[in-house]
């Protein structure tokens, strides 16, 4: 039960476990980049309704559940904003939103995603939004 001082659900400001309400698969792997971000050195987290950013001076890992959007029984999509464009196979969709930006997302199902792998992906694009 909210407060009467309060301010209504719509106008309160988005935190993690809002975000991730009702969605404990996605929660649980966010809680995994978080982890895998948390290890590349200092950063902060911002959330808004549409997504979670890690951030530096940029940011450089972004999190979105398509269930919010669009009929999808994936429960988290990370997006790595890199300065080339990377083809693997394990992305679905690569995007180029401007020049010398290219926007990998990569569907979560499971934490086993977050290998090596992902974490030089991770790490590449930490190290370019410093």
């Amino acid at each position: 039960m909210t407060r009467p001082d309060s301010p209504p659900p719509a106008m309160q400001p988005w935190t993690v476990e809002r975000f991730f309400e009702g969605a404990a698969p996605a929660y649980a792997l966010y809680q995994a980049v978080k982890r895998m971000a948390d290890s590349l050195g200092p950063m902060e987290v911002r959330v808004s309704k549409s997504q979670v950013a890690f951030r530096r001076r940029r940011g450089f890992a972004y999190l979105w559940r398509p269930g919010m959007y669009v009929k999808s029984t994936v429960p988290l999509v990370l997006s790595l904003p890199l300065p080339r464009n990377t083809a693997s196979p394990r992305f679905k969709e690569t995007v180029q939103p401007s020049p010398g930006i290219w926007m990998h997302h990569l569907e979560l199902r499971d934490s086993s995603q977050l290998d090596d792998e992902v974490l030089q992906w991770m790490r590449e694009a930490y190290d370019a939004a410093g």
